[in-house]
């Protein structure tokens, strides 16, 4: 039985942000207080993504760690790289609580956060703050209260702000929980968006002597004209790769559980298959002209298998982790490694 099999219930006790919020408190503590390994990655072969050298293909999602808090402790898990954020320009508080809801029935979870973050220099701060020299992704996004015509503003000083201190970045336009964000992802839209960012992306690497990849964040509630038209404008903007996917809205394999009818992105075991199918379309599409990253109902090493064998290159968790706990980061590095 490993350890966090005991702590679970303890956990699941408590409400969900509650517990959330006490686990990044307790690793936070941690790390900072210098009571945790160093980084060493689970090992694995070496994998080059976007130009950069992964140590294995498992990495944490964004959404965990929103302020870039705990990203020493998360490193000691084993990942091959760590993404934190959602981080917007302004602090902004989310949406009213409660906003998060375990599912365990179904190992989904519903969140309606609404991008709750404190800002993106106090973000800054705590990556400066980190001992963590490994691959490091910042996720950003708009703030609520920015008008969606104004939106590319928002992404840029976003952009900006992270650049010097992230791997890659990733332009998050696929969470259900900002108003009209999701609207970003239409054909003129994206297209207005995407260069803007490109056109920023090119000017700060001439600047500053670097060249940090950009990687779109999509939502699995897509047709399959909408992911053909992704795909036609990530090759038309060079964008360096897109992490499939988001949380969903549906409410398939939920429906009368409690909570499952709550507002909000369901993610956890009951978006696997769908987030898998839109991973697999994105990489018929693009035909191998820029990698995708997939992320969506991970509960074993077998679904991260299912995950590379439908064609994305590199896996990332989030909910699995609430239900499984660390063993999961090594289960999937396993068993991605035995599919080499």
């Amino acid at each position: 039985m490993s350890p966090y099999s005991l702590l679970r219930p303890l956990a699941f006790a408590l409400d969900p942000e509650t517990a959330h919020e006490a686990a990044i408190c307790g690793m936070r503590t941690l790390g900072r207080a210098g009571l945790l390994p160093g980084y060493r990655p689970l090992p694995d072969q070496p994998r080059k993504v976007m130009g950069l050298v992964f140590p294995n293909r498992i990495g944490l999602a964004a959404g965990l760690d929103k302020n870039g808090e705990a990203i020493d402790a998360f490193a000691a898990l084993g990942f091959g790289f760590i993404e934190i954020g959602t981080v917007t320009p302004r602090p902004q508080p989310g949406n009213p609580k409660p906003r998060l809801f375990r599912l365990p029935r179904a190992q989904g979870i519903i969140n309606r956060m609404g991008f709750n973050n404190r800002g993106v220099d106090a973000l800054v701060e705590n990556v400066k703050a980190a001992r963590f020299r490994g691959i490091l992704g910042i996720n950003i996004g708009k703030n609520f209260d920015t008008p969606i015509e104004r939106a590319a503003d928002d992404y840029l000083i976003g952009l900006e702000k992270v650049y010097p201190h992230a791997s890659y970045v990733t332009v998050n336009i696929s969470s259900p929980n900002t108003k009209n964000l999701r609207q970003l992802q239409g054909e003129s839209e994206l297209d207005a968006l995407l260069g803007a960012l490109k056109a920023k992306q090119t000017d700060l690497a001439q600047r500053q002597g670097r060249y940090v990849p950009l990687a779109l964040k999509i939502a699995p509630d897509l047709e399959d004209a909408q992911i053909a038209n992704i795909a036609d404008a990530l090759r038309r903007h060079r964008i360096d790769a897109v992490i499939a996917t988001n949380t969903t809205l549906s409410r398939e394999g939920v429906a009368g559980l409690p909570h499952g009818d709550e507002a909000g992105g369901l993610s956890g075991l009951p978006l696997l298959q769908k987030s898998t199918a839109v991973a697999r379309a994105l990489v018929a599409a693009l035909a191998g002209e820029l990698p995708v990253i997939a992320a969506g109902g991970i509960l074993e090493g077998a679904h991260a298998k299912a995950k590379l064998d439908a064609g994305a290159e590199l896996v990332q968790l989030y909910s699995g982790l609430v239900y499984r706990g660390p063993e999961l980061v090594k289960e999937c590095v396993a068993a991605t490694r035995e599919r080499q």
